[in-house]
């Protein structure tokens, strides 16, 4: 199949779903700029505080974005291109990007709070307390993977225990990074400078510390660089949001956007056809991720819907939006960028199909290993650019080390915001509330209780429960749904729209919930079972429950309401 024609097919269908559903979308929910924004109303310099609509998009799309629309494309590929295009482009329009704007929307109404205080106010008290606790754990699990993701790309030595150039460098210029999101950050908000101005100063600062970090690299162990991401986010969770949080993700949406151009570049002038067949079967036999329901949609998520996404925009987004209309592109929009990123992916993985799917050991297996191969090879195959591809591969490792650390402070955060709401009653707010509920909604307390519970978590066992966590992400995906259209139909708004995505998401998870207690229990009664395999299963079964209460609930409201 040529690249160029997957590309187009999949920017032209995006192109009018936005064009025709997102607006439609918009326009019938009722989004008016005449409405004061939570990021307005309760504007206190730290957790809200308006951005402009670019800055915030770069926030947006830096934090839902992180490795996942690269990840799931790549792994999924087992099926073919033409399952996994599909599921792109029609899970982006009409799940994944109703999800986002619907639980941004959701969040901007109801005072910027999060999709468990729309629970809590359109479903029950229980509901919300499961939701909570349940996203809370999803949150720490994400620190914790993130974290580890993040040092492995920084670790400056290999088993043997010689440098490692790459990473090296990544860690230097990841650290420079920092620094000039603080600059750029005081530049705009204290200093008042253009934000033309101040952003052509950060691309050249991007750049600059790009030469710096290659020329000056960090070579520091694996756990020494938990330990400093672990400080870092500590800091960078309750830092004001215009000093660090706002700035370094807008900065980061730059390398995201010379990410996409360079494969931009790369389709158009090589032209490659890929190598991947266009359906391979209903079953995967190359990397074991089982039958194609439920495993496509579970392992496809940030590129198609994802739950993690509804956290963001009910969590930091929704505290941000300078205007009501902005929402649209920012969240819709948002995601069907991410969707053309996921359409990338999967071109670089068929591009490198013969070394992916070797069965003798030696393929190449890594995602973003696969995606920086993948483009940077294609691009060296054009005679102008045939000695690019050594710094093009490290350019595009960098840039999906950035967003994984991107992802991992906003996660931090949004752990943060859960633990504190968690304690809260209606009407109260952390700074109302006395006792042990005071100290508890402290978000300093509420904050390193978080990064302890992560980072120990990173250093110990998080891959042994991280098979779980695309189930878990897309449970947070269905019941976000449900809770979005609860309260839009308590408001007498049209939700119909919701109930299609929200009804399938849910029997994915459930499905596939349900194999993994059944293979996992299965290996327990047979005597075979590891550590692994109880702790799977055992989690496996508290997601399900957890799953059929919350959706028993929230069904109930809802039927409650068409009576």
């Amino acid at each position: 199949m040529n690249a160029l024609l997957i590309l187009l097919i999949s920017i032209v269908c995006l192109f009018f779903g936005y064009i025709l559903y997102g607006r439609w979308l918009a326009k019938i929910w009722g989004l008016d700029d005449k409405n004061i924004t939570p990021a307005h109303a309760f504007n206190d310099g730290n957790d809200y505080c308006p951005a402009k609509a670019p800055v915030l998009l770069g926030h947006h799309f830096s934090s839902i974005a992180g490795a996942g629309p690269i990840n799931g494309p790549i792994q999924a590929a087992v099926f073919g291109w033409l399952p996994v295009l599909l599921w792109i482009i029609i899970g982006g329009i009409f799940f994944g990007a109703v999800h986002d704007f619907g639980s941004l929307f959701a969040s901007i109404r109801n005072k910027g709070q999060s999709i468990g205080e729309v629970i809590n106010k359109n479903i029950g008290k229980r509901a919300k307390k499961l939701f909570i606790i349940f996203a809370y754990l999803v949150l720490v699990l994400v620190v914790a993977a993130f974290a580890s993701i993040v040092a492995s790309t920084f670790n400056g030595f290999d088993a043997a225990g010689a440098t490692v150039l790459a990473n090296g460098r990544t860690a230097s210029i990841s650290m420079l990074f920092i620094v000039l999101a603080v600059i750029f950050g005081y530049m705009v908000y204290r200093r008042n400078t253009s934000l033309t101005v101040s952003t052509v100063l950060g691309v050249l600062g991007i750049i600059l510390i790009v030469i710096i970090g290659m020329n000056f690299p960090i070579y520091l162990k694996n756990n020494t660089w938990i330990i400093i991401l672990g400080i870092y986010i500590l800091v960078a969770s309750v830092a004001p949001v215009w000093i660090l949080l706002q700035p370094r993700d807008y900065l980061s949406s730059f390398l995201l956007y010379f990410m996409m151009a360079v494969a931009f570049f790369g389709i158009l002038f090589a032209h490659p056809v890929l190598d991947i067949p266009a359906f391979t079967g209903f079953s995967d036999s190359l990397t074991n991720l089982g039958g194609i329901f439920p495993a496509l949609f579970v392992t496809i998520a940030c590129g198609a819907i994802s739950g993690f996404h509804s956290l963001v925009s009910s969590g930091t987004t929704s505290k941000q939006l300078n205007t009501e209309k902005n929402a649209l592109p920012i969240a819709y929009g948002g995601m069907l960028l991410e969707c053309v990123l996921a359409t990338v992916a999967l071109i670089a993985v068929g591009y490198c199909w013969a070394n992916y799917s070797l069965t003798d050991g030696s393929a190449i297996r890594t995602p973003t290993v696969v995606f920086a191969s993948g483009i940077s090879q294609m691009i060296t195959t054009i005679p102008f650019a045939a000695n690019w591809g050594d710094i093009l591969y490290s350019l595009l490792v960098l840039a999906v080390s950035v967003f994984c650390l991107t992802s991992l402070d906003t996660a931090t955060r949004l752990a943060r915001y859960m633990f504190q709401e968690f304690w809260l009653e209606d009407g109260e707010t952390a700074k109302s509330v006395s006792g042990y509920r005071a100290v508890l909604c402290n978000p300093y307390v509420a904050t390193l209780i978080t990064v302890f519970l992560g980072v120990g978590l990173s250093l110990t066992g998080w891959d042994k429960i991280w098979p779980l966590f695309g189930a878990a992400n897309q449970l947070l995906a269905a019941l976000a749904l449900l809770a979005v259209a609860c309260w839009l139909g308590k408001l007498g708004k049209n939700n119909k729209m919701l109930f299609l995505p929200m009804l399938f998401m849910l029997i994915v998870t459930l499905t596939s919930l349900a194999i993994t207690i059944k293979t996992k229990f299965g290996l327990i009664i047979a005597g075979s079972g590891t550590v692994d395999a109880y702790l799977q299963g055992f989690i496996a079964a508290f997601l399900f429950v957890l799953a059929f209460i919350l959706a028993f609930e929230g069904l109930s409201a809802l039927i409650k309401q068409k009576n």
